[in-house]
């Protein structure tokens, strides 16, 4: 049977938001958005939601409010709303008005934010109460911000409300700016999981070269479900023709989320797409396989942020249909996606070279990019003649250049001085990531550059090692990192234990650093590795809960030794 739903064209505008009344006109009764609201009084589960002709109207009247609230094209603005139909519609909104949006993860903590508000330098601000008063307490932007928009009850600040905003602007008809490709249209900043957060420059043309490569890539078709569990993928959707489903979690704790209530979102919906990182996979997946859940309706799912663990895909794979794939595209929030494998080869063909120390296999890369490995160095290189590109099955940095290459950190000259080249006018990314391209075209991850540990005969990078005693039952995962002992550098294999692991949970430490020593012995770059301590709990990024911070673990085991 022929699918009645209309095929999307290209959209006739650079503006990212021109997806969304493109949409409207081809399904206006089509849900776009829905929301968790609790139960309902029959202990049902209850939902909200905005179909795409609502949100088209709704985003409209919030782009002319604004605009007439004194919110003008190219004005910074902070967005600090949590997942809502709200978020959606303000969202759009910006977009439409070219109001350039400023999303920072809320969950940095209150020094990076300071930070990252006062590099952002925002004329305005648009949030919920809790983020206006902390703003007004702590005196974030103080010197920047002009105009206030809160989302709920006004407090004791100045501006207006959402609810004064929107009805203002619904005499003056549909907004949609004819921004063109390279203008900005948002400034995200990263996660902060190796430093401080940056914020990344996307311009209208790099979120509708995602939209293509997305689309392409994953065969994602109109009329699908999408539960996104990290928000701003989300805002993709419209221009996929997709339904979101906002799923009932903290967005800052995703390994922390309860798989009944993603689970509720799938069965209720018949959610065909997830995007998830790998420690939401590994919760769910470990709750799916002890309480038989299963998945029918999911045809993929999308996992990004960090290497996925070989046994969460297996899992996954349990609770999924057999036609059903995982996706892991590799990225990052300065350019996405960059290459993508899935978890058929992943377990068919590199998990065995993976788990000797191979590294990690993130896949072919995605057409148009254009990926090479070049010699690695801390210093910055201004032009491609400077670089020092690397030989097939050679560890060194990873470069990427395409369509969805950011060009800049908004008010961090330097940063992007060191992550930036030019190669005859086009400006070439350093990923900060190390890894080489195998003789069949695949590229293997290595680890972060700045977390190789450089000893006197070798250097040591962070994947190929974690992974061959990650394979150990009583292990959940492994961080090496660099310490100094007797004015010497020396690797150390910290180890968070797998509580779940039956009796190796029990074993006694050295017993355990002693069957690891035993493992990395079979190894020429691992059979060095005398040091072993267990931590814990690593620390993670707030986005994705899946990036380790090394440098606070580098600081922890300096401070143990000391």
């Amino acid at each position: 049977m022929t699918d009645p739903r209309p095929e999307p064209q290209p959209s006739p505008s650079n503006n990212i938001a021109s997806w969304l009344p493109r949409m409207a006109r081809l399904q206006p009764e089509r849900l776009a958005v829905v929301f968790p609201s609790g139960v309902d009084r029959n202990g049902k589960r209850a939902y909200t939601h905005l179909t795409y002709q609502q949100l088209d109207q709704r985003s409209d009247e919030i782009a002319a409010g604004l605009h007439r609230f004194g919110l003008k094209r190219g004005m910074r603005t902070v967005l600090m709303v949590k997942p809502s139909l709200e978020f959606f519609a303000l969202t759009f909104a910006l977009f439409k008005a070219g109001i350039v949006p400023v999303m920072i993860d809320p969950g940095l903590g209150v020094s990076q934010l300071k930070t990252c508000l006062r590099e952002a330098e925002p004329e305005a601000f648009i949030g919920i109460p809790t983020a206006h008063a902390a703003r007004v307490l702590l005196g974030w932007a103080r010197g920047t911000l002009r105009h206030h928009v809160t989302v709920g009850s006004r407090w004791f600040w100045g501006g207006k409300t959402l609810a004064q905003i929107a009805p203002a602007g619904r005499s003056e008809g549909p907004l949609l700016e004819d921004t063109a490709a390279d203008e900005t249209a948002a400034i995200l900043f990263t996660s902060g999981s190796t430093g401080i957060a940056k914020g990344v420059v996307y311009t209208h043309g790099h979120f509708m070269a995602q939209v293509d490569l997305i689309r392409d890539t994953y065969g994602i078709q109109p009329g699908e479900i999408d539960l996104p569990t990290f928000p701003l993928f989300a805002l993709f959707d419209p221009a996929l023709g997709m339904t979101t489903v906002v799923p009932d979690m903290d967005f800052t704790r995703p390994a922390q989320v309860d798989p009944e209530k993603i689970r509720a979102a799938i069965e209720d919906w018949g959610v065909t797409n997830v995007f998830a990182s790998p420690a939401l996979l590994a919760t769910v997946g470990r709750h799916g396989v002890k309480h038989g859940v299963t998945w029918p309706t999911v045809r993929r799912i999308l996992t990004a942020g960090a290497p996925v663990q070989a046994s969460t895909l297996e899992r996954m794979h349990r609770m999924l249909s057999p036609e059903a794939e995982i996706h892991t595209p590799y990225g990052a929030t300065e350019v996405l996606p960059v290459t993508s494998i899935s978890s058929r080869d992943i377990l068919r063909e590199t998990r065995e070279l993976t788990d000797r120390g191979a590294g990690v296999c993130v896949g072919r890369v995605v057409a148009p990019n254009d990926v090479r490995i070049i010699e690695i160095t801390d210093e910055p290189l201004e032009r491609w003649s400077q670089v020092q590109e690397m030989p097939i099955g050679k560890v060194g940095e990873i470069t990427v250049s395409g369509p969805t290459v950011t060009a800049s950190y908004y008010g961090r000259p330097h940063a992007t001085h060191l992550a930036k080249i030019q190669r005859d006018g086009v400006i070439v990314h350093r990923m900060g990531d190390v890894g080489y391209f195998d003789s069949e075209g695949r590229l293997w991850f290595c680890g972060r550059k700045s977390h190789r540990v450089e000893l006197s005969d070798m250097t040591l990078f962070s994947a190929p090692v974690e992974e061959i005693f990650n394979t150990h039952v009583g292990v959940f995962r492994t961080a090496l990192v660099g310490a100094l002992i007797g004015g010497m550098k020396v690797p150390v294999l910290l180890i968070e234990r797998d509580p779940e692991s039956g009796g190796d949970s029990e074993l006694p430490d050295q017993d355990l650093f002693e069957a690891l020593k035993a493992m990395g012995a079979n190894f020429a770059h691992t059979k060095g590795i005398r040091h072993f301590m267990v931590h814990p709990g690593f620390p993670v990024d707030i986005r994705h809960n899946a990036k380790i911070g090394r440098e606070k673990l580098t600081a922890w085991v300096q401070g143990k030794l000391s």
